[in-house]
């Protein structure tokens, strides 16, 4: 079977039923049967010039449930109600192609295909009846109330198992809490948030901070994204001192993106959709992953990480000279985590903490375990580790320092956010308590960190259980210190953002007050994305200097 064609099949005993066609309508909306569960979407034939097919799952009121993407090297997907806790009994699969020749494609409305009988295939296009088109023109005039919906902020996954008394239930980045009373009553870690609306894929104000992208497209738009959309809960990898690859995150409503791969240049600070640039099997969309790079190698490791209610402990390799992905099947055991850290020394990778999934309708807990995996043997196992551990947490960072420590910082579980500081001597494995000087951050999780000297490295923002926070913290390893910084750039509140530093060649970017010479090379810290609690995911870059960051250390 040659010709391209785009199938679903809707129950475990449903036969395939065709929705696009290499010649005919690119876009289609599909009635899903009230008493089907599963749904597997999936293509057969040639794609051609066709680069990819968008997949969604709306409620009956259009609310987009989850999303998924078809591309040539990514043929299939599926979806089952127990995954998606706001499947409803009025449930429409909507597909659109993009690419190929759509000369002839009217993208004004969808085609309608109601199924008649559930199982009973049909290919034939039933005619929009009159109610559906008055009920368009309702939602038009109510697309502004709709709007203002789209941007709450979704739970995240530590709460949305967690019981407690009250029947409320409010939105944070990935899970729902119900009623959490200490450190958790909105955004990344513990409860209701969102109340306040806010624009997607929002950049910040230009007088709070120094953004260095165009506002990002929100998904819904048909025009083509210049860069990514706003999100929280994703990866920024550097491979080299000219790029970095993003991976994952998730929107308003707990949509996860549909543009969730994307590769930065340094050079200009401009970015490449990146998805259908590497062959073999994508990760499925995700947040609270992790995405390490072994630069001996060539290869970023993604693990773990949660989608609704479903956690991950698959590991995906992506080889950054021949784009290729693939999946490991290893052995070993390791829990389903999302929200860990993940620390790369001497290729292998130190997974630390995290949220794993407990038998329903028990709520999640955090790990307060070390696993190892080594890519060599593709084996996870479990070293002897002494001293004084870290407490169970998620939501927390940890820098390798000196390629002999690792620093482990804050972290939540429920209902505490902690501010303590943990050293892991990766020579002897044994972990101990840092007795730190100086003003230290206040307790938080979700907040971004990132290494700016061999024996400095910062801390960003975050999470404090009621709101996003905009401050900033260098740590010194030597004398065990902290201290307060304070830079426009990085005084816009948020948590969930991803924070890395770069080799750039010097620029005019960098502040004026700051010496570069022009062609030097010096390290840049670069901050992506994130949520600020009020409804506003942010799709901006911003860089800061190194060098600013240290004189701010001095002056301070």
């Amino acid at each position: 079977m040659d010709e391209f064609g785009v199938y679903a099949v809707f129950g475990v005993n449903g036969p395939p039923q065709r929705l696009l066609r290499a010649e005919g309508s690119c876009r289609v909306c599909v009635a899903v049967p009230p008493s089907v569960r599963q749904v597997v979407l999936f293509s057969s034939g040639q794609w051609g010039d066709r680069v990819c097919v968008n997949a969604e799952l709306n409620d009956a009121d259009r609310t987009p449930i989850t999303i998924g993407k078809l591309t040539p090297y990514n043929r299939c997907l599926s979806w089952e109600q127990w995954e998606e806790e706001t499947w409803t009994d009025s449930v429409t699969l909507n597909v659109a192609l993009e690419g190929g020749d759509l000369t002839k494609a009217d993208w004004s409305e969808p085609e309608l295909i109601l199924a008649v009988k559930e199982y009973t295939p049909k290919d034939t296009v039933a005619p929009v009846a009159a109610r559906d088109l008055k009920g368009k023109r309702k939602r038009k005039r109510d697309r502004a109330a709709e709007e203002e919906d789209d941007n709450k902020v979704p739970k995240t996954e530590e709460e949305e198992n967690t019981s407690s008394d009250s029947s409320e239930e409010k939105a944070t980045p990935v899970r729902k809490i119900r009623g959490q009373t200490k450190c958790g009553q909105k955004l990344f870690s513990g409860g209701a948030a969102g109340e306040t609306q806010g624009i997607v894929g929002k950049t910040p104000p230009q007088s709070a901070a120094r953004t260095k992208s165009r506002q990002a497209k929100t998904p819904t738009q048909t025009a083509p994204l210049l860069s990514p959309s706003g999100r929280w809960g994703q990866t920024l990898c550097p491979i080299d001192a000219q790029t970095a690859i993003l991976i994952g995150g998730q929107g308003a409503r707990m949509q996860f993106c549909k543009d969730p791969m994307w590769k930065l240049c340094t050079e200009d600070l401009s970015w490449v959709a990146a998805e259908t640039l590497a062959e073999g099997p994508t990760p499925e969309a995700r947040i609270g992953h992790t995405a390490i790079y072994d630069s001996d190698s060539k290869r970023i490791f993604v693990f773990g990480g949660s989608k609704n209610k479903k956690w991950f402990n698959d590991v995906h390799i992506l080889d950054t000279q021949s784009w290729k992905w693939t999946m490991v099947e290893a052995r070993g055991n390791v829990p389903p985590l999302a929200y860990h850290s993940c620390s790369m020394f001497r290729g292998e990778l130190f997974v630390l903490g995290g949220v794993f999934p407990r038998p329903n309708p028990e709520p999640d807990g955090c790990s307060d375990s070390l696993y190892i995996f080594d890519p060599q043997l593709s084996v996870w196992y479990q070293p002897i580790v002494t001293g004084d551990q870290p407490s169970p947490r998620s939501g927390h960072s940890a820098c390798v320092m000196q390629e002999r420590k690792i620093y482990v910082f804050g972290g939540w579980d429920t209902p505490v956010c902690y501010n303590d500081m943990y050293m892991l001597d990766l020579g002897l494995m044994e972990f101990s308590a840092v007795k730190t000087t100086g003003k230290a951050p206040s307790p938080r999780s979700w907040h971004g960190s990132a290494v700016l000297s061999d024996t400095k490295f910062l801390i960003h923002g975050g999470y404090n259980g009621n709101n996003a926070l905009s401050d900033a913290f260098v740590f010194d390893i030597d004398t065990n210190s902290w201290t307060e910084v304070t830079l426009p750039q990085l005084s816009v509140p948020r948590a969930g953002h991803s924070i890395v530093t770069m080799e750039t060649a010097g620029c005019s970017r960098f502040p004026e007050d700051v010496e570069v010479n022009a062609g030097s090379v010096g390290n840049t810290l670069l901050v992506f994305g994130g949520g600020d609690n009020e409804g506003n995911f942010y799709s901006d870059l911003t860089t800061v200097a190194v060098e600013e960051l240290l004189a701010a250390i001095q002056r301070g």
